[in-house]
């Protein structure tokens, strides 16, 4: 233990620390070139190990995408995804027929339950400048009773995403987004029915912070059972309970206790996710998340036998039209746009 605030200090490699109820983390930061004519990177591909491009050249990646980034169809069962994107555009396409665009602040909610596949690609729409990405992607455990809860995704629209501004005595500012959960008296729009989320006792908290330099911020405290990190992500340097962090590092914070941070060297960026601990085993195998290893060889063996519905698109790297703006299509045949 580091003082009785932090209890651990973590560094963030490609996949960040997590704790649960959370079981993964990924911090997509890609600064992509101009597109062709396929919304991929209008540069050469060599010397990238396509398919499974995960190093960083040239500022970005292919990650398992052969002509557009990004990562087609795959199966998931068990767990949740939360997909915030704060730069950029990601294309959804399922194997129950919905689909979306959003990007630019605009996060997808989605509940694998008892199983889909979908693929997540990002369009490089720009075809005369560079096209930047940057978004988190997290994975929310589902307790038993809801991990074949029906597959369902929510859009949480940008423009609905409360954002709060504080100041300090000195008067700087310190800008929090809440994505989930809630900040003093701004509450973030309800996550997917079924999530461990929609439940307010299970105090899932997911925010970005933003810190002038100099900027003095108190973290509020939680429910002393509760699980708690904050990440650094970028910056120069920031002071939490008295202790120096540099950036690129995650931290294990003591729940029930107020935090005083600092951003010591210039302006600091951050993320904080907060929850309850789901009280059951946890046997994870690559995209199924499940209570056992039988129910983890059950889903293998469904996978195999159903597609999960199948795959309706007549790519598994599906992208939409490149003039296409933001916009959900849900299995229903529902669309909805920002």
């Amino acid at each position: 233990m580091y003082n009785k605030v932090i209890q651990n200090i973590r560094p963030l490699e490609f996949m960040w620390p997590v704790s649960n109820p959370f079981i993964f983390c990924v911090h997509h930061h890609d600064e992509y070139p101009a597109g062709n004519e396929e919304m991929g990177p209008a540069a050469s591909l060599a010397g990238r190990y396509l398919g499974q491009d995960f190093t960083l050249k040239d500022g970005w990646r292919m990650y398992h995408g052969e002509r557009i980034p990004g990562f087609p169809a795959h199966p998931h069962r068990g767990f949740e995804t939360v997909t915030i994107v704060l730069d950029g555009f990601v294309d959804h396409s399922d194997s129950h027929g919905a689909a979306g665009r959003y990007g630019m602040g605009d996060v997808q909610w989605m509940t694998a339950g008892a199983g889909l596949q979908h693929c997540e690609m990002f369009p490089l729409r720009n075809k005369d400048k560079d096209n930047r990405l940057e978004l988190f992607q997290i994975w929310l455990n589902l307790p038993k009773k809801d991990k074949f809860a029906d597959p369902h995704f929510k859009m949480l629209w940008a423009e609905d995403i409360p954002e709060v501004t504080t100041t300090d005595e000195a008067g700087l500012k310190t800008t929090v987004k809440v994505f989930a959960g809630q900040y003093g008296d701004r509450s973030a729009p309800a996550p997917a029915p079924d999530s461990w989320a929609a439940d307010p006792a299970n105090g899932i908290n997911i925010w970005t912070i933003r810190m002038q330099k100099g900027a003095f911020w108190k973290l509020p405290a939680g429910d002393a059972e509760m699980h708690r990190m904050l990440y650094f992500y970028r910056g120069s340097g920031i002071r939490v309970a008295g202790i120096d962090i540099k950036p690129g590092n995650a931290l294990d914070l003591l729940p029930d206790q107020e935090v005083l941070i600092e951003a010591t060297d210039g302006d600091a960026w951050l993320l904080f996710m907060q929850g309850m601990p789901i009280n059951e085993p946890v046997v994870q195998h690559g995209p199924f998340v499940m209570n056992t290893a039988e129910e983890i060889h059950q889903a293998i063996t469904d996978y195999r036998q159903t597609q999960f519905g199948g795959w309706p698109w007549e790519n598994y790297d599906h992208v939409h039209p490149r003039d296409q703006g933001r916009f959900a299509r849900y299995s229903n045949g529902k669309t909805e746009t920002p």
